[in-house]
């Protein structure tokens, strides 16, 4: 048995995704910036795919920027607020502590440019206030950028409100919706979204592509020179395959959108159940708004790394955060801002299951984590000093 839940780290491309891939790479090859008929096919089949995208965000085609993925995306979309905001004299963003690092490493380069960033603090259940960021919000603020649903803990902010805010405000708003595109609802416009950053390959797409929304008078910064694609807003030649597999890949997700998401959270919801069971355990994250696939877990006692490999050699793939820092001997920076300790936020565990799990793989999962963690704490000098009482147990 092979059970595969990380796919907030990356999905398997879907039947349809792979379809609408061929299709192009046989038919649509041309260069879609070329006169002749070849190169026109491939300019309609990319804008076919625009206009898709757009579709399924409430955006108009024009809006849509590709890219090479989330990460290309947010730091156009910081970069060119950033940008904007020097030019009249505004240089303060605000974002939060739990943000992916290709916002937060972003930031921190701005930072040596000059720029104040004020990162807010998240509560217990890894929300964001959004009278928080009102009240963070000054004269000199260029940009605020909150994600739509978090990487680690899979809690959904309160995008809606905190884009009104800033609408009343004349703040520019960014919001990375790499983990939320295609598994809840977006709407650019009732949600008050100035740029929005979304990867196909979190939605049973490719890897290496992905776009940005840019809503009408956001004016963006190209970060890559060279030819005049995509209205001069990126330079290269579009990955149109790639582009044809996200648009039809991401029609899928919303389509079949509410039939997944009550798959998944009625498994999500076992899951959670199952896993509170194991002593000195604890869920991060809020219970209920949450990515319908995601469970994360602290286990006191054990280190997150060791329990990875043991569940793979029980056939499940997990992780213990997010892909991009795994390999980090540092706690996930998501958990210590909820408020997680040290040695806690070491024994975590991030289950991102995926629309085919079976109630068998539910009960493989939660019988496997149990016995896992019981075998763990059964050699573990910190479980030793807890349960002897040297130590005292944070859950």
């Amino acid at each position: 048995m092979m059970i595969y839940a990380d796919n907030a780290a990356t999905t398997k491309m879907s039947e349809t995704a792979i379809k609408a891939m061929m299709t192009v790479i046989n038919e649509s090859w041309g260069n879609p910036s070329s006169l002749y008929s070849h190169g026109q096919n491939a300019a309609e089949a990319l804008e076919k795919a625009r206009k898709t995208i757009a579709a399924q965000i409430g955006a108009d085609p024009r809006e849509i920027v590709f890219t090479s993925g989330g990460s290309e995306a947010d730091n156009q979309a910081i970069i060119s607020a950033a940008e904007a905001g020097k030019k009249n004299g505004k240089k303060h963003i605000i974002s939060t502590a739990i943000e992916h690092h290709a916002v937060l490493h972003t930031l921190e380069k701005l930072k040596k440019d000059g720029f104040e960033i004020t990162l807010l603090g998240v509560h217990e259940n890894g929300i964001v206030i959004p009278s928080e960021v009102e009240a963070a919000i000054r004269g000199d603020t260029c940009l605020v950028t909150v994600m739509y649903a978090n990487n680690e803990i899979g809690t959904i902010q309160p995008v809606r409100e905190i884009g009104g805010i800033c609408r009343r405000k004349n703040v520019l708003f960014h919001t990375d919706a790499v983990q939320a595109a295609g598994h809840i609802p977006i709407n650019v416009k009732d949600d008050n979204i100035d740029m929005l950053s979304a990867s196909a390959h979190k939605f049973h797409g490719p890897k290496g592509v992905g776009f940005l929304y840019a809503g009408k008078g956001v004016r963006l910064t190209s970060l890559i020179e060279g030819g005049a694609q995509e209205r001069g807003k990126r330079a290269g030649t579009e990955n149109v395959s790639g582009i044809a597999a996200m648009a039809a890949a991401l029609e899928e997700a919303n389509e079949k959108m509410a039939e997944n998401a009550a798959r998944l959270t009625s498994a999500r919801d076992r899951i959670i159940e199952g896993l509170k069971k194991i002593p000195h355990s604890a869920l991060n994250g809020d219970p209920v708004r949450r990515l319908p696939g995601n469970v994360n877990f602290c286990f006191e006692g054990i280190e997150g790394e060791s329990l990875l490999l043991l569940l793979d050699d029980r056939g499940i793939c997990a992780s213990s955060g997010s892909a991009c820092t795994s390999g980090s001997l540092d706690p996930s920076h998501v958990l210590l801002a909820i408020g997680r300790a040290h040695d806690v936020a070491h024994g975590s565990l991030r289950l991102s299951i995926g629309e085919d799990i079976t109630d068998g793989e539910v009960d493989h999962i939660i019988r496997s984590v149990g016995e896992v963690v019981s075998y763990l704490r059964g050699f573990s000098p910190v479980w030793r000093d807890l349960t002897s009482g040297k130590k005292e147990f944070i859950l």
